[in-house]
């Protein structure tokens, strides 16, 4: 079972340190590179599960927020670094979950037949914290509190029950709503399958190119020496050590 639950709302623009976008970052590329690598032990696992009712599952938090977002252009988005203000961040942010919803079904697709189960969530309206940047909003925050709004065992229901219910062990790219479990629809501009395929692709040569960058090269190997008492190639520590191989 793997939940992908990592989650910012960045109201100014901040970059990691290979130089993307923060909020991008955390929201979309990180479920997708901890699901790219632990997609196969995923799907092993469901291959060996003898339960057809307790499959392997992907559950990835989205948002409703993902409305926001009126426009996706795959290759673009995903290396926008341009500065943002707290109103011009709000359609950065749904176009991360947008992106986590496109990504869903996507992989969806990718999993059809192989076991497991795959869905994704808007976990609602929850006082967590997200917008702790904001002025004020540490006492907004028990404000609600103090009144039941924004209970955060509301949100963390439907994310138990995609992982958990034996009703959603076959769904595969379903995106579901809190509290009611209802089916909800991706925004249109993500819908098209073409769509997702290209935000899929453009992801996937993102990574790669990151981990090119980022992945340290591995040190040659030390070459071995002849041993001049055996004629023949031997590992540096042979046994004739002191008196050939120096």
């Amino acid at each position: 079972m793997l939940i992908d639950n990592a989650g910012l709302h960045a109201f100014s623009h901040r970059a990691t340190s290979e130089g993307y976008a923060e909020m991008a970052a955390v929201n979309y590329l990180a479920p997708w590179v901890i699901t790219d690598a632990l997609r196969d032990r995923l799907t092993a696992s469901a291959s060996a599960s003898a339960s057809a009712s307790a499959p392997a599952r992907i559950v990835t938090v989205a948002s409703r927020a993902s409305l926001r977002a009126h426009t996706i252009d795959p290759a673009l988005d995903l290396t926008d670094t341009a500065d943002l203000t707290r109103v011009g961040s709000s359609p950065r942010y749904g176009r991360s979950k947008l992106m986590d919803i496109m990504f869903t079904q996507e992989l969806g697709r990718r999993l059809q037949g192989a076991g497991v189960a795959v869905t994704c969530c808007c976990p609602g309206f929850n006082a967590t914290g997200l917008g702790r940047e904001l002025p004020l909003a540490g006492a907004l925050e028990r404000a609600l509190t103090a009144l039941g709004i924004g209970n955060p065992q509301h949100g963390a229901d439907i994310i138990v029950r995609l992982a958990t219910d034996p009703e959603f062990a076959d769904s595969t790219g379903g995106y579901f709503a809190a509290r009611t479990a209802k089916p909800l629809r991706c925004p249109e501009v993500g819908r098209g399958e073409a769509v997702q395929r290209a935000l899929w692709e453009a992801t996937a040569e993102l990574v790669h190119d990151i981990r090119r960058r980022t992945t340290p090269e591995r040190p040659a190997r030390p070459a071995r020496r002849e041993c001049s008492s055996r004629r023949m190639a031997m590992p540096r520590r042979c046994r004739h050590w002191r008196h050939c191989c120096r």
